[in-house]
């Protein structure tokens, strides 16, 4: 009876022990640095999985910091999962501070495609120096989706986030809004990844890297009173204040032996 009363206890599986960690990696793009680890069971299940990263974090700008990348993971060799960039967002904060009172801002969405198929929804936003009209803003939509498509059919994949994340597609669009109205400033809030093309070939795309200081340029020691010249010096020489003894005088005191000579001729004719 005392068998019967014993009751087996289910061993319970650990399935936290049965994960794998894999390492999850940036594109090429971004030299292929790794983005951080995550735990799964299978390969199947971190397919798909969605990282974020800041430029910062990627490229060591400072000034970067409030842009969020996202990427996915599309490819699996043993523990190392490789991701591709699927789109980007700017930090609440940050457009809070652009956004005041007494200036208007003009949101848009343009759909654009890349030159090596990649269909994207960039979503841009424009802040005016002051209150501006509807009219204006029609305009400034206008002008913004024309650039943003030129651009985009200009570049790849891997040069079309170069121009986003950097601010070289925002000041281009800012030049030429400012021919309508006073642009404060132009952002792109948010770009997504509609349809993937063309995958880049490794090595194929430049790295984005951040822009490399500017060095300064020492500055010319100043000479100190010893050194500068005095007016009248040549040659070295110090110059001498008055009249300036001639040059043959010179040459005369600089031999002692020949007025000597001199003055004992003189004192022999008048002796005869």
């Amino acid at each position: 009876m005392a068998q019967k009363a014993r009751v087996t206890t289910k061993k319970v599986k650990d399935r936290w022990r049965a994960k794998e960690w894999y390492k999850v990696y940036a594109p090429d793009m971004f030299s292929r640095m790794q983005l951080g680890e995550t735990p799964a069971d299978s390969p199947g299940a971190v397919m798909g999985r969605i990282t974020e990263a800041t430029v910062q974090d990627l490229t060591g700008d400072f000034s970067k910091m409030h842009i969020k990348l996202k990427f996915k993971v599309y490819d699996i060799r043993g523990l190392d999962a490789h991701t591709t960039f699927v789109g980007h967002d700017l930090t609440s904060d940050y457009i809070r501070r652009l956004t005041r009172r007494k200036r208007t801002k003009t949101d848009t969405v343009v759909k654009v495609v890349t030159k090596d198929g990649w269909t994207m929804a960039i979503k841009p936003m424009a802040v005016s120096e002051q209150r501006i009209q509807a009219s204006q803003e029609t305009a400034v939509r206008r002008i913004m989706d024309e650039e943003i498509r030129k651009a985009a059919a200009e570049s790849t994949i891997g040069e079309f986030v170069r121009k986003l994340i950097m601010g070289e597609l925002s000041r281009a669009v800012s030049d030429a809004s400012r021919k309508i109205v006073p642009i404060k400033r132009i952002e792109v809030r948010k770009s997504e990844v509609l349809a993937i093309g063309r995958m880049p070939v490794p090595g194929e795309e430049t790295p984005i890297n951040a822009p490399e200081p500017k060095e300064e340029e020492p500055a010319e020691p100043e000479s100190s009173a010893e050194e500068k010249p005095v007016e009248g010096e040549t040659n070295g020489a110090p110059a001498v204040k008055g009249k300036e003894a001639p040059a043959e005088a010179e040459d005369e005191a600089s031999k002692p032996g020949e007025g000597a000579d001199e003055a004992s001729e003189s004192e022999g004719e008048g002796k005869r």
